[in-house]
């Protein structure tokens, strides 16, 4: 386990998935948990193979198939917390929390026609109080640090820089209070 500082102060209320909104070029996403599904399954394989190589960061999402169907085994297991954001019957973006120790580390992905829209924003809050809900009490990510429209809605969400030793910014946010055997 790593000594990862986290904020002390609890972050704003998130509201929970399901959200529906409608997004910058004017299309009605909604967000939604995962269900399970084999159709969601599916979307979300169509939607890391149709992902922009160029968007890809310390090697994911996987670039074949093959790769990206035995990742997705691993990121949607029951321990996890997943969710999806949906264009109708597409999957536009999905966010995930990986259990880490005493914390999650969350991962966002979004596809490159549906970036810049708002959508990562709303993904990020959604699954946070989806975190909340379900008793998480810190999360903590990693971003490269050139990544300044990544890094700003990190912050933006409430994610304070835990450490910058790397070329990678290691970020954190606290969701519930302090419980008595966490140590800073």
């Amino acid at each position: 386990m790593t000594d990862r500082r986290y904020p002390a102060e609890v972050t704003a209320d998130f509201e929970p998935p399901p959200v529906s909104f409608e997004d910058r070029s004017g299309r009605t996403i909604t967000i939604r948990a995962y269900d399970g599904s084999e159709s969601a399954r599916e979307s979300l394989v169509d939607m890391y193979t149709a992902f922009d190589p160029a968007d890809r960061a310390q090697g994911i999402p996987p670039g074949q198939e093959s790769q990206i169907r035995r990742w997705l085994e691993t990121i949607l297991a029951d321990d996890c917390l997943n969710i999806i954001a949906w264009d109708g019957d597409t999957a536009a973006g999905h966010a995930t929390l990986v259990p880490d120790g005493d914390a999650y580390e969350l991962a966002i992905f979004v596809l490159q026609a549906y970036q810049e829209a708002g959508i990562g924003t709303h993904l990020i809050e959604a699954l946070l109080g989806y975190g909340v809900e379900n008793d998480i009490e810190k999360v903590w990510l990693t971003v490269e640090r050139w990544n300044r429209p990544a890094v700003g809605l990190y912050k933006k969400v409430g994610f304070e820089t835990s450490n910058a030793e790397s070329f990678e910014l290691e970020m954190a946010i606290r969701l519930a209070p302090e419980s008595d055997d966490d140590s800073e």
